[in-house]
């Protein structure tokens, strides 16, 4: 018989080393609008899993794909203007 033993130790000895960049802080902070869009359309559909949708759950799922498009959009629409050389945007 082999015993399972916990590997705590050795994932918590780096756990001071694991902390998150500010740059990676940052780009959280660029995508939090989407991250937030994605997850108002999974809300969206939880709440038309377990019965029949409904017309006004139809409505709320394109309502929150269009956000999250839009979102999407933004952030990219962003992150090109911003690598363009010269200030071109």
């Amino acid at each position: 018989m082999s015993h399972i033993v916990t590997v705590q130790e050795a994932v918590t000895a780096f756990a001071d080393f694991i902390e998150p960049t500010a740059a990676e802080l940052d780009a959280i902070e660029r995508e939090m609008p989407v991250i937030l869009a994605d997850v108002d359309l999974v809300d969206a559909q939880i709440i038309a899993l377990d019965r029949t949708p409904s017309e006004l759950d139809a409505r709320r799922i394109r309502r929150a794909r269009r956000r999250v498009l839009a979102a999407r959009r933004e952030l990219a629409n962003r992150s090109a203007g911003a690598s363009l050389p010269g200030g071109a945007a």
